[in-house]
């Protein structure tokens, strides 16, 4: 986000270039004062530039209300604003969504040209929906082309093309790019992946070129505006400067050779013009999705969008839909299992929150457990509990013994444990309220179910989420997808768990003997390398496996400035004078055996990428 310092700054940027002759001043009144936006008599001032939005849309039901959402909030005057929107080629709800919104906001813009062809729905030579043919390209090329003719007949000062799967959620974006005084200017989007909307080098035949500045500038390990070869998805064309004047879509350059794609081929225009493309990464602007494949579905492609909305849940400013269109209702479910535990701290409302509105958005209904406070217990609460300490425990990175806040988190799943027997749930999943889902979290899920009941495995608990300790190999589960036998692990995060295995853990006795909840796992399942501690444990047969890759990873990780951690920040268990405020958590570092990537959870590779 930007800074409340760095916003104000904004408009006095914006003033700044139009004093230097950039802008555009109000027409007086008839008293020949100038007027304020509201209407009043005000001294003379300078008006803000004027922008015409390129709004294309194609099979968007997914994205648009919360694209829409975006530009409702944007910081900028709305009757300084015109809008050019085409839709066509649809088979779902883009055309009625769109319909829905001009027709609601018409009266708050300066002007809006609407296009609209319901048929045909495909195009000749397209094998599917996110397919992109020859005939697709070209008729794209020719739609921002004519985008950008009617800016131009306008005499608009800039034109804002924004693809309606890039979500702006930073409202400051505009005033921001247009402040930076440049021809062709993109703010950086961020993604789940290292795909982002900008290419670093590009080769002399029009390809992706990989160069050293590209994840130094995604992971913002350099920061600023910088020259690049190419942007798209979400730039800013200041059509006063002399070098955007013969900037074009279509049709392509005479001297073109480069592939058939709009972004090319505009990139190539800039190049030929001398207007050089800026890529700006000074704050989070908004979000790409990740577009699927050309054989992949709508489906896919909203599942994308959904991974995408909870992302933006834990690393930046949240996406809201629209208020002015309709919006399809969500039918949560237990997804075929007895009950999705979520346990919560109380004084944890923002995680609750989050996790309820993550669930939701899965269309996942959770049953919230409130979590134990450790730091509310004294010791001798503790003890009345029935609490003591494994003989010999100590934590093997910091030395010290068990914190109250490990007390709590024990206290919470064994609570859990309970109810799953006291209920007879025969299948349950557990979520800590830190819990970072991956894609297609609720349709793995499902199918592992799936599997696990085709080849009739027999289990008691599957990690969806942990941290494997060791580096060695573990064993594949034959007949069952991404599942393996693991070995020493850390984290509860996420887990699913029947209800023999609830009831394993608790005939263990482990209040007696307590240490960390996930040290006490892989005792149970006998991978845990200290045989002092297993000495205390007889019936070590938890049949216990893990999804890999991980379907659930944390929020945040030791160093990030976000973590916080209420087992490692606490007092002694039975010390109330000692604190620990330990920072140097080993288990919160990031995984290094996992397929993890920077933001702590898998990549994939997409087109566009720059993998």
């Amino acid at each position: 986000m930007v800074s409340p310092a760095a916003a104000s700054l904004l408009p006095c940027a914006l003033l700044l270039l139009l004093r230097s002759g950039l802008g555009v001043s109000t027409p007086p009144n008839e008293e020949g004062e100038d007027v304020e936006r509201t209407g009043s008599p005000a001294g003379p001032r300078e008006e803000f530039p004027t922008v015409v939005l390129a709004i294309l849309a194609r099979n968007s039901q997914h994205s648009l209300p919360h694209y829409l959402g975006a530009l409702e909030l944007m910081d900028y005057p709305k009757e300084r604003i015109s809008i050019w929107c085409a839709t066509d080629h649809n088979v779902d709800n883009t055309t009625e969504i769109l319909h829905e919104w001009l027709t609601a906001v018409e009266g708050h813009y300066r002007h809006i040209e609407w296009r609209s062809v319901d048929e045909p729905s495909s195009y000749p030579d397209e094998h599917g929906p996110k397919h992109w043919s020859d005939a697709r390209f070209e008729h794209v090329m020719r739609l921002k082309q004519e985008a950008l003719s009617f800016a131009r007949s306008e005499r608009a000062d800039y034109i804002l093309f924004t693809d309606t799967d890039s979500i702006l959620t930073n409202d400051q974006t505009l005033k921001f790019l247009i402040a930076q005084n440049k021809s062709v200017v993109a703010p950086m989007l961020d993604s789940q992946t290292y795909y982002s909307n900008f290419w670093c080098g590009i080769t002399p035949q029009g390809y992706y070129r990989r160069t050293a500045d590209y994840f130094p500038t995604k992971n913002r390990q350099r920061v600023g505006c910088f020259a690049v070869s190419m942007v798209y998805a979400a730039f800013l064309i200041d059509l006063r400067k002399d070098d955007t004047a013969d900037l074009a879509f279509h049709p392509p350059h005479p001297s073109y050779t480069w592939p058939f794609d709009d972004i090319i081929v505009f990139a190539y225009s800039c190049q030929t013009a001398g207007a050089q493309m800026y890529l700006c990464n000074q704050h989070r602007f908004g979000y790409i999705n990740v577009p699927v494949k050309s054989h992949q579905t709508l489906e896919d492609e909203s599942i994308n969008f959904v991974h995408l909305i909870l992302e933006a849940m834990v690393d930046g400013t949240p996406m809201f839909p629209s208020s002015h269109v309709y919006l399809p209702p969500k039918h949560p479910t237990k997804i075929g299992f007895d009950e999705v535990f979520l346990i919560n701290l109380a004084r944890r409302p923002d995680r609750r929150q989050r996790m309820l509105s993550s669930l939701f958005e899965l269309e996942i209904e959770p049953l919230v457990i409130n979590a134990v406070d450790g730091s509310a217990l004294n010791s001798s609460d503790i003890k009345k509990l029935g609490v003591d300490l494994l003989p010999g425990y100590f934590d093997p990175f910091s030395g010290r013994t068990l914190t109250k806040g490990e007390v709590g988190c024990f206290l919470s799943h064994h609570h859990v444990w309970n109810e799953i027997v006291e209920r007879g749930l025969e299948k349950s999943v557990v979520l800590e309220d830190d819990v970072r889902f991956e894609a297609y979290f609720k349709k793995r899920i499902l199918r592992l179910m799936d599997e696990l009941e085709q080849v009739q495995l027999d289990w008691d608990l599957i990690y969806l989420g942990r941290k494997q300790v060791n580096a060695e190999d573990e064993e594949l589960v034959e007949d069952v997808r991404n599942l393996v036998v693991p070995g020493y692990s850390y984290w509860t995060l996420a887990y699913i768990i029947s209800r023999r295995g609830a009831q394993k853990l608790i005939d263990a006795q482990p209040l007696s003997k307590i240490l960390p909840v996930d040290e006490f796992l892989p005792i149970m399942y006998d991978k845990h390398p200290n045989e002092d501690y297993k000495k205390h444990f007889s019936n070590r047969d938890l049949r216990a496996f893990s999804v890999r890759p991980h379907l659930a990873y944390p929020t945040h990780y030791t160093g990030d400035a976000e973590w916080m951690s209420d087992t490692e920040t606490s007092t002694i268990w039975d010390d109330d004078s000692r604190k620990t405020g330990w920072s140097g958590s080993q288990k919160t570092l990031k995984d290094t055996h996992g397929s993890v990537g920077t933001s702590g959870h898998s990549f994939r590779p997409a087109s566009r990428d720059e993998l």
